[in-house]
């Protein structure tokens, strides 16, 4: 028998408001204030900070009392409930890098899934006042009071499309070469901006995304955001972006097929 499960969607948005201010209030006081980085270390330079880990345990204090049942995966703390019905995917500051050099490339990922399906996603930039989230079937965009549906816009063509990504180092030698060869094919390429590329992808400023390496948490809670808009998130061979890897976003279906095949040559 499949189980039926309630999704009070009301009720969860305004949780993640309320989760997207306090991180905020937590991170604020350390941006642009020369704090202390620490390595994780495992090879490449994998930066976190005294804001990172309290931001997320502020965020799982307020998950655990307002609902002790949900599991949580984040991305500084051990993964706690993960077979429970509903899961919170928490990414406390999406962008370390941008962070520690006083760069606004940044924000906080807060996502919830149902048995494993994204049901809500939200990007808040505390600095910048902006906030991005999806509804039930619209994704949103509010700064200074003011709020405003978001749609992607329409760009069929690779000669006509904007590419972002995060930086050349996310892919390796064999994703590198597809990467470069995309690029050729498109009429601008710019690195950087971390989360904050697919919520411009959604606010209809840029046409495609594309990155490796992923983790669930790094993607997870932007999906609801570009499909909710009208864009499209797969990996680059077509499939589910949820558990992270490579990841393809576009705002049109044509454009994302495109470049699903220059991607797989």
């Amino acid at each position: 028998m499949t189980k039926t499960i309630q999704l009070d969607f009301e009720s969860y948005v305004a949780t993640a408001h309320a989760l997207a201010e306090r991180a905020g209030e937590v991170i604020l006081p350390h941006f642009r204030s020369g704090v202390a980085v620490d390595d994780k270390g495992g090879g490449a330079f994998d930066p976190v900070t005294v804001a990172d880990r309290d931001a997320e345990a502020a965020i799982r204090e307020i998950l655990s009392a307002a609902y002790p049942g949900h599991g949580v995966v984040g991305e500084e703390f051990e993964d706690t409930q993960t077979d429970a019905d509903f899961c919170w995917i928490v990414d406390p500051i999406d962008g370390t890098r941008s962070f520690i050099m006083g760069q606004p490339l940044w924000g906080t990922l807060i996502g919830l899934t149902a048995h494993g399906a994204a049901v809500l996603g939200m990007m808040n930039q505390p600095y910048t006042g902006e906030r991005f989230w999806s509804g039930e079937t619209e994704s949103y965009f509010t700064r200074g009071g003011e709020t405003r549906r978001m749609n992607v816009r329409q760009c069929p063509a690779l000669d006509s499309a904007i590419l972002a990504s995060t930086a050349p180092e996310l892919f390796d030698t064999s994703e590198l070469s597809r990467f470069e060869a995309l690029s050729r094919a498109v009429r601008l390429r710019r690195f950087g901006g971390d989360c904050y590329n697919y919520c411009l992808l959604a606010m209809g400023q840029i046409d495609l995304v594309v990155e490796a390496g992923l983790k669930p948490f790094d993607i997870l809670p932007l999906v609801p955001i570009i499909e909710r808009a009208g864009g499209i998130v797969t990996t680059w061979d077509g499939g589910d972006p949820s558990k992270g890897g490579r990841i393809v976003a576009a705002g049109d279906r044509a454009l994302h097929a495109a470049a699903l095949e220059t991607l797989s040559d």
